[in-house]
């Protein structure tokens, strides 16, 4: 299993490249050669002639369970961020950023779960389709701080965006679409032929038109203040490990992330 690359890559209809996160046995978890590949792999297609867009998914049971809390996130990561206090949020904001400023357009193809760090991943991407029954969270905001990819007012507004953070309670992927994170909702069984379609239709329009159209909807949200918010939210992180009771909270929670990685991972996040 250490010898299989940790995202999968293929062609699954002409001139689309898809993703495929590949590890199954850790619901996905983005450690940091994860994220290597998912990120060298999309740079890498965004210069090749033969590539339209690009599908991300996850192998097993669901999309991601988020950032791999059980690795060393220090070591080895895919770019440098400069240091400081909520180095890591602003490490992974620059990561994601990168999505939106990509030429070619990524859809995300969400089944199960995205949790956390997964939701972040499915929310940096440019169309997001899910399972009717997926579950996407970040109860990360419950315990520990707020979101490092901080979208959620961008993507479904300010009650919406409030109630997500003040609660981390999960939301369907029917939810997810009525609330604007997710473009469109269907039967898991129904997810990847649905995906093919949307992408094959995209697929067929010139690369020209694809890149100014994008661009196009990514001007506008950062002309809304989208790109300096996101980033200044890192700033309001990096106040909480100075805080009583979160430093408590964060100790429990490594406590709890060092148990489990002793133990198989559970099919459900709890």
């Amino acid at each position: 299993m250490a010898d299989e690359p940790r995202v999968l890559v293929d062609r699954p209809i002409d001139r689309v490249q898809r993703l495929t996160l590949n590890r199954p046995e850790r619901r996905n978890a983005l450690d940091n050669a994860t994220r290597t590949e998912l990120l060298n792999a999309l740079h890498q297609a965004d210069v090749d002639d033969e590539v339209r867009l690009t599908i991300i998914r996850g192998a097993g049971p669901c999309f991601s369970s988020g950032y791999d809390l059980g690795s060393d996130l220090s070591a080895d990561r895919p770019y440098e961020t400069a240091p400081g206090p909520a180095g890591w949020a602003r490490h992974v904001q620059q990561g994601w950023m990168s999505i939106w400023d990509l030429a070619k357009p990524v859809i995300a193809q969400v089944h199960g779960y995205a949790m956390a760090g997964g939701s972040e991943l499915a929310a940096a991407c440019d169309l997001v389709y899910v399972a009717a029954d997926a579950k996407i969270s970040h109860p990360v905001v419950r315990v520990a701080g707020t979101p490092d990819f901080a979208f959620h007012p961008w993507l479904v507004g300010m009650r919406s965006a409030m109630e997500q953070l003040l609660t981390g309670d999960a939301v369907t992927g029917e939810q997810a679409v009525s609330m604007g994170f997710a473009n469109r909702a269907f039967a898991e069984a129904d997810l990847e032929t649905e995906v093919l379609a949307v992408a094959e239709r995209i697929a067929g329009v010139p690369a020209s038109l694809l890149r100014a159209n994008k661009r196009t909807v990514h001007a506008a949200m950062e002309a809304m203040g989208a790109r300096a918010a996101i980033r200044a939210a890192t700033d309001i992180q990096a106040v909480l490990p100075y805080q009583d009771d979160v430093r408590e909270n964060l100790a429990n929670l490594r406590s709890r992330v060092k148990e489990e990685a002793a133990s198989p991972p559970k099919n459900e996040p709890s």
